[in-house]
């Protein structure tokens, strides 16, 4: 004859109350305020593009009409000519001074300081305009011996300062300083001992920063020279103040025409957010090249189901 024995319900209680305390029988709390927040961004999102699309003021049939218009098109294209142009440059520049600033010579460390004090500390728009009217100044630009009236050449400074060097010279000096800082920071965080067995190795220092250096530091220079590079695209629409026919200055001549004026200002919006929505994609891409080996990858291990201990165990006797 078989015998079962039941725990008494003191004990199943207990046993309870011990699976409450336990971690492994731990559940998040219902996510009621993420779903609400989610619901609440939706419904206030949809309201305010519902109203953008059907306010009849953004005249949307005249965007559409204007947006791959030949003129427009040829503004956009000189605005990423300046932006490619001027930021190849820049970057050039801000290299050469961001290792001066690090350069164990005065000299060197006094003339980048100097020239990223300056760049930095007058507005973009000032600089450009006093490029474009430079001819104001110096009438003249001579490569003279110093101190003699010996001039072994000249050129009259209006067939040299057209709006679109004057728009280059102005967007390329004024970034080289941003970018300047930028890898000097970068190039702050590489370990000091990586410097240390560059030496070691006998290794120049040229080489060290081409080959060890600058190779580390790309992951510290990179989101912000996206950054610069965003801010760059938005930045040549200041050229228009100097009759540079950017993609601004295109749809400005038209709405002056036309005055359709929001309409015209909505078609370079949305090529300005096209094309920084595109880069975005691209820094994403290049940020994760360069953070390879670096990343820290969390996985969290399954954890095994604890046994069922609420169904009391059955024993028999026999």
């Amino acid at each position: 004859m078989s015998l079962i024995r039941h725990d008494s319900p003191i004990r199943e209680e207990r046993r309870d109350e011990a699976q409450l305390r336990d971690v492994a029988f731990a559940r998040s709390a219902p996510a009621y305020g993420r779903w609400i927040s989610w619901i609440v961004v939706l419904v206030v999102g949809s309201n305010l593009l519902w109203l953008v699309m059907t306010n009849p003021n953004f005249e949307w049939q005249v965007v559409l009409k204007w947006f791959t218009e030949g003129s427009v098109l040829k503004g956009l294209q000189v605005t990423l000519g300046l932006t490619v142009i001027s930021m190849v440059l820049g970057t050039l520049l801000g290299l050469l001074l961001g290792v001066w600033r690090l350069s164990d010579n005065r000299l060197l460390r006094g003339i980048a300081g100097l020239y990223i004090w300056f760049f930095r500390g007058t507005p973009l728009l000032v600089q450009l305009i006093f490029w474009y009217n430079l001819s104001t100044l110096f009438p003249a630009l001579s490569l003279t011996l110093p101190w003699t009236d010996i001039t072994l050449a000249s050129w009259n400074t209006n067939d040299l300062i057209t709006p679109l060097t004057a728009a280059i010279a102005g967007l390329a000096l004024n970034e080289a300083a941003y970018m300047a800082e930028i890898i000097r920071a970068g190039l702050l965080s590489v370990d000091n001992g990586q410097v240390e067995t560059t030496q070691a190795f006998g290794m120049s220092r040229a080489r060290a920063l081409r080959r060890i250096i600058i190779p580390q530091a790309m992951r510290s220079i990179i989101p912000p020279t996206g950054n610069q590079l965003i801010s760059m695209i938005k930045a040549t629409s200041l050229v228009s103040v100097i009759a540079m026919g950017d993609l601004l200055y295109s749809v400005q001549a038209i709405y002056n025409r036309t005055f359709e004026i929001i309409p015209m200002l909505m078609v370079a919006v949305i090529w300005y957010l096209l094309i920084t929505s595109i880069l975005n994609l691209g820094q994403s891409a290049i940020e994760r090249y360069y953070a390879r080996g670096t990343r820290r990858v969390t996985s969290v291990a399954k954890r095994p189901s604890p046994r069922n201990n609420s169904v009391p165990r059955q024993k028999e006797e026999q």
